[in-house]
């Protein structure tokens, strides 16, 4: 089966895709769960522990409270309450925090740190998978073991308003709801007010046990302006006015009663320095939790700093607080200073029954339990917990049943404390086999490209694949029948679930079919290779061509970049790698110019020549000379006279200069966004131009920007679309006048600010305008093939388009990477690429590295709260899942995307090579596959490492998306593939 290599690279990267996302869905697993975690019978509590006398108490304790009122602010971060803030903002949650009948604490929540994630932890007490991250997006049913679930059976009457986020996963258990879409991120405004305006009405009613609050806004602002935003302020003083509302309508209910209420405010996540969360930072994982009653004791004059606990721990206290079963999976600790001024008994009956179920679902989950220092403190407390019931049904009030309840309680919080540290550790179960299977698809194909190499990128950019004959050899059949019994062996021996033994054995029989299909491909080029008896050198058609300064350093680059992945902190800052191979890139550029252009090398090839010469020189070449890897690259010395000496001075010293103007760039743009870990603390420009004294300068800097990104992209458009790139420029800048982020000349301040909905949706318009341009042209070059130049100028306005969308997604302080990005493409096309005659390999490498490169430029990290998931709803007044995704995504990939749109527009308009496009995409295919399936086998032996959720996942996340975007710019490059004239 004969296919070009861009059609064989596109389907490489998605099969590679097909690995990839199998491997994740095994490495990423079901959390930590009770094996009858979703039945629904009653239970029976396990009754007190008795020795020599039997206990009266096999019930559950009556409820604490009589009504529970959660309020959850987004992104409540611990410091917005105890910190400075709090006094300032929130003065009356303070004066509760510091004199009122309250327990205070910080409450740390376990990445991933998003929404959905941390609703379940707070409501199941369990660590949801890092999978759940992706969920977030469109929350499923929650199905496991849960609070609210618990509170519906008993026939609790529960009411929520706030993120639908809680419809969802708790479908048909609220007497009345409202939800507010969570994912509109400049509204932080009506989204709150949409709550606020349910709490009259309701706070009157007595027909309710519990009502849940979700309030959005802070967590909108952090989005919009970081976490020190004058609009943070604002909104802490609203929400402490709610806080006051809610417990002063409690207490007057309590007061006719006489029974306690309890007011819970807490935060599901914090909120970074840069306002975004999902990370593993002191700021996005510290959240802040109050518990508010006056059921609670507390002395004149005793403050208590808050005290550390964990988020899982709040479940088995609400469940303790409404007298319900504590949730099976849960491996929180029930928070004791909220039963602290009960009598002895009840504290130990509540201890346990926490003690109990914990145990219970460490002999679940753990084969060698019984050697868990927390079940053997159980024991014993629980020992020691029936001696004291003995003494207390005696009615011996002695102190010496004081001092053994004291001594009981101290063993059963130990064992609490030690048996909720077993389970976090056991995080979660792997599917090895999904793992093991997606590995094995993703290094068959990163085989098979690297076995491809010496006829993907020969002058006839085609290559015979070895897939029918295989299929219908003995060793595919043999294969294919081991496989299928090791799949039959797996599916009835494992204990664990396994994604492919959950599919059909039709889908599971394809899986196998194509891993026998690939593994007969690889053996079938292999041994073409052996039966060669020879290795294929740089260059295929010249057997003594030797590799380049620029070649060594591109492969050893691409080498150390991927070893620099085994290692946590390169992945936490791997921004400071590629900034490392760009700045040396840059300089071997300049040393190859200085070199061939001064030294008259005579052991290099003469590089410094024109383009139109080369081309001229490369259309006459008799054909047929044997296979090449390109058309650009020169394999013979020049001996012509340097190009430099027809060049006029000042164009000479623009050609030697453009490494460092380059560099500069790129020092700017390091100025401009911290990122990483280690230093994302630091002050930079960006945050100096944000900030709300620097509103003028921000405001200049974008509009200079947006005019500088019109002079560098128009060169090449049409006048239509020069006219709309100018208006669409324009509209960017009115929109973000809009939003209150940059300011009118004639503006002295911004106090209309708007969604800017009707500014966005008005670029749009250019932008697809611009696009259909584009792709009109490209469709008319199929027809008129010999015409080239119509191919060029629609190429060139898809790009423009994407230049545009990429505007309209920027922050106002990242225009200047988006104009920067633009000046290095030019600058490298005219004074570095045109006169160099490098390879077409080397200039798909050099456009990877500098895409990857500006991807950290952007401000983006290997940590999730880096993603500006505001840009998904640019425009949109409602979320729209599949239009948020794709503007959130390519707001991320801005950088790779624009440099892969500029690799093709060079190569299409800047060689006369018919193959260049479809060596490109195999290159780009096969420098993406590397760090994909070194990574893959890199996580799976460090699976069980300390910083395996907070480091390494997130990358794997990352890893995969780029992927997927690779196999996008893969199809983009074939498509374009099939409408260049060949020559």
């Amino acid at each position: 089966m004969r296919l070009g290599s861009g059609t064989f690279a596109a389907c490489c990267v998605m099969i590679e895709v097909l690995g990839v996302a199998l491997f994740l869905r095994g490495f990423f697993p079901a959390p930590v769960s009770s094996s009858s975690g979703t039945e629904r019978q009653v239970e029976h509590p396990a009754p007190e522990p008795s020795t020599g006398a039997s206990s009266n108490w096999t019930k559950l304790p009556p409820p604490l409270f009589r009504k529970v009122v959660i309020m959850l602010i987004d992104a409540l971060r611990d410091d917005f309450v105890f910190g400075s803030k709090g006094v300032k903002f929130m003065p009356y949650t303070t004066y509760l925090v510091e004199k009122g009948s309250s327990h205070s604490f910080v409450a740390e929540a376990k990445p991933p740190t998003v929404t959905m994630p941390r609703i379940k932890a707070l409501m199941t007490g369990s660590i949801p998978g890092f999978i759940d991250v992706i969920r977030n997006l469109n929350s499923p049913v929650l199905l496991e073991d849960n609070v609210v679930t618990r509170a519906k059976a008993a026939g609790k009457r529960i009411i929520f308003y706030g993120d639908d986020t809680w419809v969802k996963l708790f479908p048909k258990h609220f007497v009345e709801y409202d939800g507010t879409t969570s994912f509109i991120v400049s509204d932080y405004t009506e989204v709150d007010d949409n709550v606020t305006r349910h709490l009259d009405r309701v706070l009157k009613r007595r027909d309710w046990d519990v009502l849940i609050l979700h309030y959005l806004g802070l967590d909108h602002i952090g989005h919009i302006s970081g976490p020190h935003s004058p609009l943070i302020g604002r909104k802490l003083s609203e929400m402490d006015g709610i806080v006051m509302k809610i417990h002063t309508s409690l207490l007057s209910e309590e007061r006719e009663t006489l029974f306690p209420n309890l007011l819970v405010l807490c935060g599901d996540h914090g909120m970074s320095k840069a306002g975004g969360h999902g990370a593993s930072s002191i700021e996005e994982v510290n959240t802040a939790l109050v518990l508010i009653s006056s059921a609670f004791e507390r002395k004149p004059g005793d403050i208590r700093p808050p005290k550390h606990v964990q988020q899982t721990d709040l479940a088995a206290t609400l469940s303790v607080g409404l007298g319900l079963p504590i949730p099976k999976s849960s491996i929180g600790s029930l928070l004791f200073p909220v039963v602290e001024g009960k009598p002895m008994r009840e504290q130990l009956r509540f201890l346990h029954l926490n003690t109990v179920q914990l145990s219970k679902l460490l002999q679940e989950n753990v084969p060698s339990y019984k050697k868990e220092p927390g079940f053997e403190q159980f024991k014993v407390s629980e020992r020691l917990h029936g001696n004291w019931i003995r003494l207390y049904l005696e009615e011996n009030n002695s102190e010496v049943l004081f001092n053994l309840g004291t001594k009981v309680r101290r063993q059963y919080l130990d064992a609490l404390r030690m048996l909720s540290l077993s389970l976090s550790r056991q995080t979660a179960q792997y599917d090895v086999y999904s793992m093991v299977v997606g590995t094995v698809v993703v290094l068959e194909v990163l085989a098979l490209l690297l076995l491809s190499v010496p006829h993907a990128l020969s002058s006839e950019a085609e290559l015979e694949v070895p897939l029918l004959s295989p299929m219908f050899s003995l060793l595919f059949y043999l294969v294919l029948l081991v496989l299928s019994a090791l799949h039959v062996i797996v599916c009835t021996s494992v204990d664990s679930s396994c994604y492919l033994c959950s599919l059909s054995w039709l889908t599971a029989g394809g899986v196998m079919v194509l891993i026998s299909a690939l593994l007969c491909a690889v053996i079938s080029a292999v041994t073409k290779v052996l039966a060669s008896g020879k290795l294929p050198s740089k260059n295929p058609a010249h057997s003594s061509s030797r590799w380049s300064e620029l070649d060594l350093l591109i492969l050893l680059g691409t080498l150390g970049h991927v070893l620099s992945l085994g290692a946590s902190s390169f992945i936490e800052e791997e921004h400071q790698t590629w900034y490392f191979l760009v700045n040396t890139l840059c300089l071997a550029l300049c040393h190859e110019m200085y070199r061939n252009c001064f030294l008259g090398d005579s052991s290099a090839p003469k590089r410094c020549l024109h383009a139109e010469e080369e081309f001229d020189r490369a259309t006459q070449a008799p054909r047929g000379r044997g296979t090449d890897w390109d058309m650009l690259e020169i394999d013979e010395v020049s001996t012509g006279p340097s190009p430099l000496e027809a060049l006029r001075d000042h164009e000479r010293w623009m050609v030697l200069a453009s490494p460092w103007v380059i560099l500069t760039c790129c020092r700017l743009l390091r100025s401009l966004n911290q990122t990483g870990v280690q230093w994302a603390h630091r002050p930079d420009l960006g945050h100096w131009l944000t900030s709300p004294d620097h509103k003028a300068e921000l405001s200049a800097l974008a509009a200079l920007s947006l005019v500088m990104t019109f002079v560098l992209v128009q060169r090449r458009c049409s006048v239509a679309s020069k006219v709309a790139m100018a208006f669409g420029l324009l509209g960017v800048y009115c929109y973000r006048v809009a939003l209150g982020n940059v300011l009118f000349p004639w503006q002295q301040d911004n106090k209309d600010i708007s969604k800017g909905i009707t500014e966005a949706r008005f670029v749009y318009v250019f932008v697809l305008g611009i696009l259909f341009t584009g792709t009109k042209d490209l469709l008319k070059s199929q027809v008129l093939a010999s015409d080239s130049t119509v191919r060029t100028v629609g190429l060139w306005e898809v790009h423009s388009g994407l230049v545009l969308l990429a505007a309209l997604l920027s922050r106002p302080h990242n225009l200047p990477v988006l104009v920067l990005s633009l000046l290095v493409q030019t600058i490298m096309t005219q004074f570095v690429w045109r006169p160099l005659r490098h390879s077409t390999a080397e200039v798909t490498v050099m456009h990877y590295w500098f895409g990857q490169a500006f991807f950290y430029f952007q401000g983006n990290s290997n940590s999730i709260a880096t993603v500006d998931i505001s840009a998904g709803f640019v425009g949109l007044d409602a979320y729209m899942e599949i239009p948020a995704m794709f503007l959130t995504a390519f707001a991320t990939y801005t950088g790779p995307v624009l440099w892969a749109s500029h690799l093709v527009n060079f190569l299409s308009s800047e060689t006369s090579s018919g193959s260049s496009l479809s060596h490109a995409c195999f290159c780009y295919a096969l420098i993406c596959s590397f760090p994909v399936s070194a990574y893959i086998i890199l996580v799976t032996s460090l699976r069980y490492h300390l910083f395996i959720w907070s480091v390494f996942s997130p990358k794997l996340l990352y890893e995969g998306m780029h992927l997927l975007i690779t196999a996008a710019i893969c199809v983009f490059f074939t498509a374009m593939d099939q409408t260049n004239p060949k020559s």
